[in-house]
Order: structure tokens, then sequence, then C-alpha cells
């Protein structure tokens, strides 16, 4: 259980997963959404829960909820194909739910690369999709190089900068090798995800480690609350010393692929991730590599390097060596072994209060038993 034992068994409540998916489409639908999206939401959230990545799970379904409720964006939205070219496509999200929007281009992006070898999807006009790794494994699952990128609201410092002006911007690509294994690299372009930070502070955290955030004038700080409170994240790498500097490449080059490529709004223009509510207006970009196009044997030849990478001597035994995903399929085998989604005391306080908040009756939920190990 190298999930649970990494968090030192830091969970408190387990709740069925139909139980979950249930109260957040009662809770989207209440405020407006459609069923069909409301079903896509609870599958956008449970597939980051289920996979421990809790700043992007149930943790932010207040913002869905807010969008929804402050109709910033459509409850029924429908994207659809502006232009298409070779391998390429423009789409506009129509301002649907980024849960919607992710399904529909990356289908696309599946759909162009088995008849081209890569399909290339661009899309403006979009919101908040949650993981970006849930996209790639869409790919994965049929056998193709899964990639995902979307821009963000500017809660980054760039490296020199006192002025937030890019996003956590996320790098996703996910490859299938033998059987169920896979290389899922989700990873946001500022040291951590904004939700991790608002985590902490929920957990009462006095402190956050080093390059995680900044304060209002773009100084590193520790505190998460002053982070939270006008502040914001720090690039991959935090202070330029550190090697901030690669991060913001990394964030400016996500936001080239999406914004800039896609045609909406970019960097410092887009909204602010809290405050005055606005249409978010997000770029998102969605690629789908056939890898029988190139080399044979692909799945074998990356499972090779996956066993290697794994088998590597560690510096601490009870550390072993992982790669990218491990840590999301531990989590995962975890939920299977405990029987639903694990969580913390405070993210049910947090759906106790959304609850009330909505007016819809509570999950049950049990206690948390730590498996043998």
């Amino acid at each position: 259980m190298e999930a649970a034992a990494e968090r030192g068994f830091d969970y408190h409540y387990v709740v069925q997963q139909q139980e979950m998916q249930d109260f957040i489409v009662k809770c989207a639908i209440k405020v407006g959404c459609d069923s069909v999206q409301a079903e896509s939401i609870g599958r956008m959230l449970i597939y980051a829960d289920e996979r421990g990545h809790f700043s992007h799970g149930i943790n932010r379904l207040h913002v869905y909820l807010r969008d929804l409720s402050t109709k910033t964006c459509k409850p029924n939205g429908k994207p659809k194909i502006l232009k298409r070219k070779g391998a390429t496509a423009l789409v506009d999200g129509d301002n649907a739910l980024g849960s919607i929007v992710g399904e529909y281009c990356m289908n696309l992006a599946i759909e162009i690369a088995a008849e081209n070898g890569i399909g290339w999807v661009t899309v403006n006009n979009s919101n908040h999709f949650g993981a970006a790794g849930r996209y790639g494994h869409f790919a994965a699952d049929k056998g193709m190089i899964g990639f995902a990128f979307t821009n963000t609201s500017p809660t980054t410092f760039p490296t020199r900068s006192s002025q937030k002006a890019l996003g956590t911007n996320p790098i996703s690509i996910v490859a299938p090798a033998n059987g169920e294994d896979r290389f899922a690299l989700d990873m946001a372009t500022s040291t951590v995800a904004f939700g991790k930070i608002e985590i902490a502070e929920r957990k009462g955290k006095d402190c956050v480690p080093s390059g995680w955030g900044a304060n209002e004038n773009g100084i590193e700080e520790h505190k998460p609350e002053i982070i939270l409170k006008g502040g914001g994240t720090l690039p991959l790498g935090g202070i330029e010393e550190r090697g901030g500097y690669k991060g913001t490449g990394l964030c400016q080059m996500v936001e080239i692929l999406c914004g800039i490529t896609a045609g909406g709004p970019f960097g410092k223009n887009i909204r602010e991730w809290t405050g005055t509510v606005q249409k978010a207006d997000l770029g998102q970009c969605y690629i789908a590599v056939d890898p029988e196009c190139f080399a044979e044997g692909f799945t074998n030849r990356l499972q090779e390097f996956l066993d290697e990478t794994r088998n590597l001597e560690p510096i601490d035994p009870s550390l072993p060596v992982r790669c990218a995903g491990d840590f999301s399929k531990s989590h995962k085998f975890l939920t299977e072994n405990v029987g639903g989604l694990v969580y913390h005391k405070s993210q049910i306080e947090y759906l106790h209060k959304i609850s009330k908040e909505h007016n819809i009756p509570f999950f049950e939920v049990s206690n948390f038993k730590a498996p043998k190990t």
C-alpha cells in the first residue's frame, strides 16, 4: 500500500464511488447543469480522487458549481469544429464545462490519428478540465500516446517578475506499455498545482515547502494563507537560482500550444482564479499519436524501460524508484482494496458545507481502516 504509506495513512473516511458520483451529479443539476454534463463532472473529479490527485478532485467542486450557478459557463454547451486540415483541427468549446470539451477534443484527436497517425486539436472558449492526465488516458486506452495541455488563470509569477502573468499550465503525456501499465506524466509547470496549497491550508498546515509559492510581491513565501491571499505559485524549480527559469519557459511553451495557437486569451489576460466572476475562455491542446507509425514493438520497449527504471537500486530501500504514474496506480490500488475513495476529514467537512449550501442529502461514509501490507 505504497500510496497510503507515503502519506502516513492520512485518511479518515471511505466513500463509495457511486455515492460520490451521485452527490456530484445532484449538486450540478441543482445549479442548472443538464444530467449528461453533470455526469461528466463526476467522472472528471472521481478520476483525480481515485488516483490521489486531490487538488483536482472534489476539492474543485465549488468552482464548477460557482461557474454553473453564475452562468459563466454553459450547462449544456456543445463543442464544434471551426477548422479542419490534414491531421489538425481547431474547435470552439462553446463555453461548455471543461470535462465535456476535453472528452470531445481528445476523442476527435484519436479519430484523426487513426487515419493520419497523429491528431492535433486545439480549442478555445473552454473551461477548467480537471486533471490533464485523464485525457491522455483516453488515447493510451486506444493504444496511442496521448498529450493534453491547458492554459489556466494567472496564479504564477514568472522568474524575476513581481506580477502574476502565467498559469500553472499543466503538461500531460500518457503512453501505453504492456497490459494496463502506463507511463503517465501529469505535472503543473509551476512547482505545484494551486490546489495543493489550498489543501495544505485546509489541513491546517503552518507552512509549505520551499519553491511552492510567493507573497503578493513575488517573493518566496512558506505560509499557505499568505500565498493564497494575494500571492501565488512559483514556476517549476522555484526561484531563479534553483532553476525556476526553466519552469517559466515550460509555462510559456504551454501558452503557445494553447491560448496563442487556439486564438484565445493568454498569460495575464486570462480571468483570475478567484474574485470577479467572468468567462474563463481557456485554450487547450490535445494530441494523439499512433506509435505503430514508428519502430515496431513500442509497448514492449516501453515496458522494458519502465521495468529497468523501477528496478534501479534505491538510495533508501523503503522508497523504491518510480516512473511517472506509479503513485497514481498505487493509490488506485489502495481505493480498490478499501472499497472506495479515501479522504481526509477536512475534505468531508468541505463537502458537508456544499451539501448544506445546496440542500443536497449527504452520502454515507465509513471509517478508513488501513489494509494489511
